[in-house]
């Protein structure tokens, strides 16, 4: 599976770890599945109701309400994403434990220096990396 990223959807991601720092951030994204590419059109940044710097928590209001405006708007739902302050943009342990959607994409941004997102298929705990194209 590849993943295809606008890059001012990238841009706002980023924007929204950065602002969220020392937390982490988590949010939803959307667009099309074209057989083994899933176009990103839309990041939906959500609140962390864990306000931690290691784990999140999507507040299920604002996850409801992103789905609804996403099937308005035509798209379908492609997976989440979160960040990771001071760790590496692969999943934690408690990511994979927590992975419950075999047909998301997990995508993950580090914001070390430099920062850097990559993205994962998580199914019964085996990992494997998407490949992630930003345009």
């Amino acid at each position: 599976m590849t993943v295809r990223l606008p890059a001012a959807e990238y841009a706002k991601m980023l924007r929204c770890a950065e602002r969220g720092l020392p937390n982490e951030v988590c949010g939803l994204i959307a667009g099309e599945l074209c057989g083994e590419l899933k176009i990103v059109h839309r990041v939906y940044p959500l609140s962390n109701l864990d306000e931690s710097p290691s784990h999140f928590s999507i507040d299920p209001k604002e996850q409801l309400a992103a789905v609804r405006d996403m099937r308005a708007g035509g798209l379908t739902p492609l997976g989440n994403f979160h960040s990771h302050p001071n760790t590496p943009a692969r999943p934690s342990p408690e990511d994979i434990r927590l992975a419950r959607d075999p047909q998301a994409s997990y995508l993950i941004l580090s914001l070390s220096d430099p920062p850097a997102l990559r993205a994962f298929h998580i199914e019964q705990a085996r990992v494997t990396e998407e490949a992630l194209e930003i345009l």
